[in-house]
């Protein structure tokens, strides 16, 4: 499988495994597609936004 000129890997090659109610997740990933995104990509936004707020200088 050839690599696309001027893009770096993006193959995730780990996961993160949590435990929610149902219904919160249930409700989660209704509103994320509601508004054309996904429950994934939502979470690792989150993840990277929380990582960079709290970056030592």
């Amino acid at each position: 499988m050839a690599r696309i000129e001027g893009k770096g890997s993006t193959k995730k090659n780990s996961q993160l495994v949590l435990r929610l109610d149902r219904d919160e997740r249930d409700s989660f990933v209704e509103l994320c597609k509601e508004l054309d995104t996904s429950a994934a990509r939502e979470i690792r936004r989150f993840i990277r936004g929380f990582m960079k707020e709290h970056a030592e200088d």
